[in-house]
């Protein structure tokens, strides 16, 4: 397993910190677009901290990542450098694709960071090519493929599956899932009640837990990282989360009820989790207001880097997109 093998107050700290720097991160970047100091696309990971954290303690940095273009929480959990994030946010030539890629293609591989892919459920077969690559040489790396609740009735999803269970690849799909495709409720266009069960059609272990519970989150990611780094196949694990923001930045939410908003506000995530690292006394409230101000510091200082940073040099435009000779 990976740092966090057993749970106690330190562990619940290390998960509180991460989602921490996730939710700062979002507040900064949905105040820095509604101000128009930034220009980009942007998904907010409000609500959804606790499962890239509760999963991302278990991961060595070796571990590889596949994310969709709503990932920014689980590539700042893995451990992406805020300098080369917040400089591709703003196209700059010192980001982590060199300003190319935007906010819906993160990658950085010195994190672990492999794919950050716009198209819905197409990072899943991508995990099994990893997966593959992991198993045949030996070396114990671990993919996480993170993917919403609409991509598990996309087809790549269920061949992605039978796959990786046949060759019993150490790989996790991990399915979160926040109860809306877009603007479509899951109930409107999925069958079963929960996303793990159908993992049962395809011999895997399938798991649902509570993504805003850190100790549930943790334990169930814990076991499926296990198996995986075992040699015992993959795991389907399904995290129910909600999201605060919509969709994307500027939905409305009209499509959400009211009263199901209004619940899921109540049960956010943040604020229990850190009365819960409060109750054990693995930090103080100082303790706790120190480090929001050591991420908010951080943050500053990767903006700063991002914005005196330089744009791409135009002749940059074909550079990393074609095989050495094979331009057309």
């Amino acid at each position: 397993m990976g740092a966090s093998a057993e749970w106690g107050p330190q562990t619940l700290l290390a998960i509180y910190r991460k989602a921490l720097l996730i939710q700062l991160f979002d507040e900064r970047m949905r105040s820095l677009l509604g101000s128009g100091r930034l220009a980009a696309v942007y998904y907010s990971p409000r609500g959804q901290e606790i499962v890239s954290a509760g999963m991302a303690v278990h991961l060595q940095a070796s571990d590889y990542l596949i994310t969709t273009y709503r990932g920014v929480h689980d590539q700042l959990a893995k451990g992406i450098p805020l300098r080369l994030l917040c400089a591709e946010y703003y196209g700059r030539a010192t980001g982590a694709c060199k300003g190319k890629g935007g906010p819906m293609h993160i990658t950085h591989p010195a994190s672990g960071i492999m794919v950050t892919t716009g198209v819905v459920g197409a990072g899943l077969p991508i995990a099994n090519g990893l997966g593959l690559a992991s198993q045949l040489r030996g070396d114990g790396r671990v993919t996480v493929c993170n993917f919403g609740d609409g991509a598990s009735n996309i087809g790549a999803f269920h061949e992605a599956l039978n796959m990786a269970s046949l060759w019993k690849l150490p790989v996790v799909f991990l399915c979160q899932n926040n109860g809306y495709g877009e603007c479509t409720r899951y109930e409107k266009a999925t069958t079963v009640a929960n996303v793990a069960e159908r993992a049962a059609s395809y011999s895997m272990r399938g798991v649902t837990v509570d993504g805003n519970d850190p100790q549930a989150m943790w334990q169930a990611a814990g076991e499926a990282v296990e198996r995986a780094r075992g040699g015992e196949g993959p795991t389907l694990l399904e995290a129910k989360t909600f999201r605060f923001m919509g969709h994307y930045f500027g939905d409305p939410g009209a499509y959400i009820p009211k009263e199901e908003y209004a619940a899921a506000l109540a049960r956010d995530p943040m604020p229990a989790c850190k009365a819960a690292v409060l109750g054990t006394g693995a930090a103080t409230a100082a303790q706790l207001s120190l480090l929001e101000q050591e991420i908010n510091a951080q943050i500053d200082d990767a903006l700063k880097f991002a914005t005196e940073s330089v744009v791409p040099e135009l002749s940059e435009i074909d550079i990393d997109i074609y095989a050495a000779g094979a331009r057309v």
